[in-house]
C-alpha cells in the first residue's frame, strides 16, 4: 500500500518529514512522481488538480490538509465511493478565533483609517468603538464559528450566530434559517465561516448584504465562492458597506487583475488565517490510515452529501 502526498501552492517537504517521522515504513509517493497508481489506496491532499484520482483505480480515502473540504468535493470525477476527511485541530481553530478577534480589533480601531492617513501624511484623529458597544455576526456555527463566538465574547463583543438549527452557547444568541434577515439587520460586522454547499455559494450576495446596516464590515474567512464579487465591490463603493477582509478566493492565489488588490477598502490575505501545522495533525492522519487498513470508522469524515 502507498500514501500519495498532493500539495498544490503548499511545501511538501514538512508533510512529508512528519509522516516519516511517525512511521518510517511508510511508502509516500509525492504527486506527480508515482511509482506504481494502482499502489496508492489513500491520499492527503490540498487542491489537487482536478481529474486526477481517477488515475488510481485503488483509492480508498481522501484527507484534506485542512479544515476545508470544498477543493476536494468540487471535483466530480472522484468515485461515489472514495472516503473524505477533514482536519480538525485545536492550533487551526485557535488561530482562526484569533484572526476573527484581530480584525474586529482592527475595524473598531479604524485602522483603514489610520493607514489611508500615514499614505497622506495627515495626522488626524478618530474616535474608536468599544468592544462591547460593537455586534458582531458569525454566519456558520461549526467548530470555527463557536470557538470565534467564545473568543469574541471574551473580550466583550456582542456576538450572534446564524445556523440551520438552534444553539445553546452563552457566547451568542442564536439565530436560525427563518431568522437571517433579523440577524443581518444588527450587526455592525460580519464574520463569514460556513461551509461551502450548493445552498451557501453566492450567500454573500447584493441582496443579502444590504440587509446589513449601512457602514457594516465583512470578514470572509470561509471559501471565495461565497462572495460575488461584483456586488461586494458595488456595495463598497455605494458605501453601505465600510470596509471589507477577504482571506479566502474564487481562485488562489488571487490573479493580478482582480479588483480586490486596489481596492481601498478590501483588505486582502493569502488565505492565512489558519494554517495547517503537520506536526499538529500528523496523529489523526495516521490513525485514519491505520483504521483504513483495518475496516474501522475513520475520524472526522465529511458527509458527502451535506458536503461538511
Amino acid at each position: 500500500m502507498s500514501i500519495l502526498l498532493v500539495c498544490q501552492h503548499r511545501d511538501s517537504k514538512p508533510w512529508f518529514k512528519a509522516f516519516k517521522e511517525k512511521n518510517p515504513d511508510l511508502d509516500i509517493q509525492v504527486y506527480p512522481e508515482v511509482e506504481n497508481p494502482n499502489d496508492i489506496e489513500f491520499a492527503i491532499s490540498w487542491r489537487h488538480p482536478e481529474g486526477i484520482y481517477k488515475n488510481y483505480p485503488n483509492l480508498k480515502v481522501i484527507a484534506s490538509m485542512g479544515a476545508g473540504v470544498h477543493h476536494v468535493l468540487k471535483d466530480q470525477t472522484i468515485p461515489d465511493d472514495v472516503k473524505i476527511t477533514r482536519i480538525v485541530d485545536e492550533n487551526l481553530t485557535r488561530d482562526m478565533a484569533d484572526f476573527a478577534l484581530l480584525n474586529t480589533l482592527f475595524h473598531i480601531r479604524n485602522y483603514n483609517f489610520h493607514i489611508a492617513q500615514q499614505q497622506e501624511r495627515n495626522w488626524q484623529i478618530k474616535a474608536y468603538r468599544q468592544p462591547q458597544e460593537t455586534k458582531v455576526g458569525i454566519l456558520g456555527m461549526g467548530v470555527l464559528g463557536q470557538a470565534v463566538a467564545e473568543k469574541l465574547y471574551q473580550n466583550d463583543f456582542q456576538v450572534l450566530g446564524w445556523s440551520k438549527s438552534k444553539k445553546e452557547n452563552k457566547a451568542f444568541r442564536s439565530f436560525t434559517e427563518n431568522e437571517f434577515d433579523e440577524f443581518m439587520s444588527q450587526l455592525d460586522i460580519l464574520i463569514c465561516l460556513l461551509p461551502l454547499t450548493e445552498e451557501t455559494e453566492g450567500v454573500l450576495n447584493y441582496v443579502n448584504l444590504k440587509k446589513l446596516p449601512q457602514g457594516a464590515k465583512i470578514i470572509n474567512l470561509a471559501r471565495g465562492p461565497h462572495v460575488v464579487v461584483d456586488d461586494l465591490i458595488q456595495l463598497l463603493n455605494e458605501e453601505h458597506l465600510s470596509s471589507a477582509v477577504l482571506d479566502v478566493f474564487d481562485e488562489e492565489p488571487l490573479p493580478n487583475n482582480s479588483p480586490f488588490w486596489s481596492h481601498p477598502k478590501v483588505l486582502v490575505t493569502p488565505h492565512v488565517a489558519s494554517m495547517t501545522d503537520p506536526q499538529s495533525v500528523v496523529n489523526q492522519i495516521y490513525d485514519n490510515i491505520e483504521n483504513m487498513k483495518n475496516g474501522k470508522d475513520l475520524k472526522n469524515q465529511v458527509d458527502r452529501s451535506k458536503k461538511y
